[in-house]
């Protein structure tokens, strides 16, 4: 599943591109996760006046409204000057006065939103409940501290929840754990005052590393312009399950919470 860094990528790969234009034509394949909310002719005509990135949503600001697009469990954008016709895991392509943009999701979980704003209750809904961005400043250690302390999940878990912080995904919450010394099924509420300082400062170097590798490729993620990412070849524990830890020696164990598997390194990540 495209996570933080990847969305982030997209976002960077797209967002120059696409800046300035307008929009020339939209076609629809099949139906997504969610309706698009509006009749396609509507978005005819209108400016492309940025992209940014909320969490896992990549939100272009039109010169009326926003489009919310989400990459789903497979999802990618593409943006080229010219396309292939649309094939059948191509369910949303936006023709542009500078190129095509297009969304390929073989699984069918992405979506494309309109909203008003983000005040529309359509928008309200999906970014509502979003935690703080990592990479940005407003990630505070205190609220984070706080978060933490009111939890009794494992940390794994409400890091991946996205309710105190977004975009920590299954990799990356592996790799920020091991960097922490923290072990996936430690109690959130129980990290004391240096490993929650540690666990912070992992998440925004972790996360920013990812952005500057293009992310992580395991299947089918490519920016808009086709690029493959590279993060997961340099993965501290995060599918090394059963080789030495770099540090230690000690053997990277796998275990399964909830629906996904956790790395760790029982030398060097405490209870």
């Amino acid at each position: 599943m495209p996570e933080l860094p990847e969305v982030e990528v997209t976002r960077r790969s797209v967002a120059q591109a696409v800046k300035g234009t307008r929009i020339r034509t939209v076609e629809m394949g099949k139906p997504l996760r969610w309706p698009l909310g509006c009749a396609p002719q509507l978005l005819l005509g209108q400016e492309v006046l940025g992209v940014r990135r909320r969490g896992k949503y990549l939100l272009f600001d039109l010169s009326q409204g926003l489009l919310l697009v989400h990459l789903g469990m497979s999802g990618s954008l593409r943006f080229a000057e010219s396309l292939p016709p649309a094939g059948p895991h191509d369910h949303f392509t936006m023709g542009t006065t500078s190129g095509t943009l297009r969304l390929h999701d073989p699984r069918r979980f992405g979506a494309v939103v309109y909203a008003a704003d983000e005040q529309d209750p359509v928008a309200a809904k999906l970014l509502g409940g979003l935690g703080m961005e990592p990479l940005s400043e407003g990630f505070s250690l205190d609220a984070f501290r706080l978060g933490l302390k009111k939890s009794r999940l494992p940390i794994k878990q409400l890091l991946l929840a996205g309710r105190l912080v977004v975009g920590v995904g299954n990799i990356y919450a592996s790799e920020v754990l091991y960097l922490a010394g923290v072990r996936p099924t430690t109690a959130a509420s129980r990290i004391g005052p240096a490993r929650v300082e540690k666990l912070h400062a992992a998440i925004r170097s972790v996360l920013a590393r990812a952005v500057e590798m293009g992310g992580s490729t395991l299947r089918d993620f490519s920016s808009a312009d086709g690029s493959a990412g590279h993060f997961q070849a340099q993965a501290n524990v995060y599918g090394r399950g059963g080789a030495p830890c770099y540090r230690c020696g000690a053997s990277i164990q796998l275990i399964r919470q909830g629906q996904r598997t956790s790395y760790f390194c029982p030398g060097c990540q405490r209870p």
